[in-house]
Order: structure tokens, then sequence, then C-alpha cells
């Protein structure tokens, strides 16, 4: 007979409520920095859940104007719930993380993507997803989180500054930035602290709008449930912060806002290698990608080159950059011809499980990558034939909201 008392629930170590700001809740930040405490201390082995709002905290409502895409404060994004610190871990070590889970909140069933304007960040242009926005298109979700990694040591945020510093100086004024350098205006640190420390890790915090050696924020769709990462460790407790949670996204992230974004759920279990960064080489984290994947066997590929075939005409040398988004326009062209508008075709292969591969990086001048749209999230058929394409009317949006299952 089942008992309560075997029956003991994974503890959830953050809460947070999706529908409020994220500078108005608890054990949630947005900068990456050494000084921040860890919110919680776990056990190697335990199994625990923490919650996370969407990237922007709040910012984007379930409706159909795009006035808050637009509007958005990119001072506040990647919003952060943690540090979770692990008993026994040191520099040098090796985290391992298991994602057991990743879900939405039941009540909210919903995520967003948006195309952002070019002055506010740019970009380089049950099981199913659907929205009300893009017609005729249902797919499977790969939920992940786009942002996870361990605490820089000061060391390691001081080259990061340094760095990443010396590139914005390189290209002076640039859409988008090339970089994002710290900022007090917008840094948030959910802890109450000593005011003097939150002034510093304000100035000095670095933003988490990249991946960095920790790992940071890198968009991987594989990196999903019942992935194993391997995070390298730079400070005591390594203080493990998770956020930006997605339902679903394309290889590439094409837009700046390219997932479906999400508030939700994400479980955890850890475990601790001594030395792991010297055993594995560990400069930056590795990971078992996800024994579950949307199965689509059939995809339409399109081909990119180091060409800007779709601008000017420029020969680019070796530049696997420029080909995706030859590949991606390429794409949006020939979707074009079924009746998508250049903005639907923006947010459905940003949101979509598309998958792009580096076909060939040694053919001197043209990198070669591919973009792959499954066939079978379409209710119509998308393929070339003799007859030529059909053109549909779905209507015209720039931005996006999805159902999401739970």
């Amino acid at each position: 007979m089942a008992t309560q008392a075997n029956s003991v629930p994974h503890p959830t170590l953050i809460s947070v409520d999706p529908f409020v700001p994220a500078e108005q809740q608890k054990g949630i930040h947005n900068r990456w920095h050494p000084d921040i405490p860890p919110i919680a201390t776990v056990k190697p082995g335990q199994t625990f859940k923490i919650e996370c709002v969407d990237w922007t905290g709040a910012q984007i409502g379930n409706n159909d104007s795009s006035d808050d895409v637009k509007n958005v404060d990119l001072t506040k994004i990647h919003n952060l719930s943690g540090p979770i610190a692990v008993e026994g871990a040191e520099p040098g070590d090796c985290l391992v993380v298991d994602i057991l889970d990743i879900k939405p909140f039941d009540k909210m069933p919903w995520g967003y993507t948006g195309i952002f304007e070019l002055e506010n960040g740019g970009g380089l242009f049950g099981i199913y997803a659907t929205s009300r926005h893009i017609p005729g298109v249902r797919f499977a979700g790969v939920t992940h989180p786009g942002l996870i990694g361990t605490a820089p040591s000061a060391e390691l945020l001081a080259t990061w500054n340094k760095r990443e510093g010396e590139l914005i100086e390189a290209h002076g004024v640039s859409v988008p930035p090339v970089a994002f350098p710290p900022e007090p205006i917008g840094a948030y640190v959910g802890q109450d602290l000593d005011p003097e420390l939150v002034k510093k890790i304000a100035k000095e915090g670095a933003r988490t709008v990249p991946g960095r050696e920790h790992g940071g924020n890198c968009d991987i769709k594989n990196l999903s449930r019942g992935s194993r990462c391997y995070f390298p460790v730079f400070v005591q407790g390594a203080n493990l912060s998770v956020g930006d949670l997605h339902f679903s996204q394309g290889d590439g992230e094409m837009s700046f806002c390219g997932a479906i974004e999400m508030a939700g759920i994400i479980t955890f279990s850890t475990s601790i290698i001594k030395g792991g960064i010297e055993k594995f080489a560990l400069k930056q984290p590795i990971f078992l990608p996800s024994p579950i994947d949307p199965l689509y066997s059939q995809k339409l590929v399109f081909e990119g080159l180091s060409v800007d075939i779709h601008g000017d005409g420029k020969q680019y040398n070796m530049d696997a950059t420029v080909a995706y988004k030859q590949a991606a326009l390429n794409a949006i062209a020939y979707l074009m011809k079924i009746g998508y508008t250049r903005e639907q075709c923006y947010l459905l292969l940003s949101a979509a499980p598309v998958e792009s591969h580096v076909g060939a990086v040694v053919d001197s001048p043209n990198a070669c990558v591919t973009l792959g749209i499954p066939t079978g999230i379409f209710d119509h058929d998308i393929l070339p034939n003799v007859d030529g394409l059909v053109k549909k009317d779905f209507g015209h949006y720039v931005r996006d909201v999805y159902n999401l299952p739970v």
C-alpha cells in the first residue's frame, strides 16, 4: 500500500510568480558575479526543483500588440534563479548537472517569441505548440534552459570584462552591439545584502546576454530533459544559476528573442567530479544531448554560403555566420512564396525545431551551412513541384504567442 511517509516530494528551492516583475522577487539575479551568495545549498545526489520567470521578468503579455516587445528594457533581461551551492564543490572541480524535467507553469500555459527593433537589440535579422499568429503550423517542442551556468571567479569576471571591453572599444557604436558591458542600471540581486556589496555587483557584474566559459546563455535546443551537463567550477560551491527557459527553438535562435520563451519549473540533480577541469581539459561545458527529440524524418534543407547573396554580393572568407544567414534568407524567400510574410518566417524559423549544420569550413573561400525545416510541422504541402508553390494568405504579425501543453 502506498504511504505518504515513503512519498517525500522533491523540494522547490526557489519559488517565483511569473506574473510579478522579476525585480520584486527574491532568489533572482540578472548579473554574473562571484560575490552573489547562494540562495540555497544542496547535497550531491539531491533532486530539487527551481522555478524561473521568463527571460524578460514578466515584461511580455499574452496579447496581439507588439509594443511590449519593442519597449523591453534590455538592462533587466535574462533573469536567473539562484545561485544554488553544491556541498563539496571547489574551484577546479567539475559540477555534473542532470536535467530531469522542464515544464511551463500550469497557470501560464503560453509562451512567446518576437522580432526586435534594431535599435532595441537586433539580431541576425501537451506536446505540441500552436499559434494563432502563424496558421497552418504545429510542432513538438524541446524544452530547455536557454541559460545555465556556474558563477565566475573574480579573476574570470575581470577577464570577461577586459576582453569584451576591448571588443567594444575596437568597434565603437554598432547596431546591434558587439557586446554588453557592465551596466549598473537595471542590475538586480534578489537578496537582502549590504548596500555597498549590491553597488559593487551592479558596477562589475557581467551581463547575462552571452555564453562564456562557465556556460551562460548558449541557447542549445538539445540541452533538454535527460541531458547530463559538465560545468567547470570556479568558486566554492559552484553556485549554479538557471533561467531563460524555452519551450522550443530552432538551431541558431535566429532573432534576438528567437525561441518560444516561457516561465516554468526545472528539476535538477547534481554531483561532483573532483579535479574535473584538469581531468577533462574542461575549458567550457560539455554535455550529453537529451534522448528526447521530436521525430521529424523529412526536412527541406536550404544551403547557405559565405557570400552576401541577399545583400551587396560581398565575398567573405569562410564566414559561417554569413553562410547561416544566407541559408536562413534562402528559406525565408521560399516560405514567402507559400504566402507567409517575412515576419512570420522569422518567427517560425526561430521557434520551430529547425536543424542547422556546418557543412564545410575548408573549401575556400566559401563556408557552407545548412538549415533544415521539418515538413511535418505544416498542415499543407511545402515541397517543390512542377506546378510551382500554392500561395495562401496566413495573415500578418510581428510577434507570436503560442499555446503550450502543461
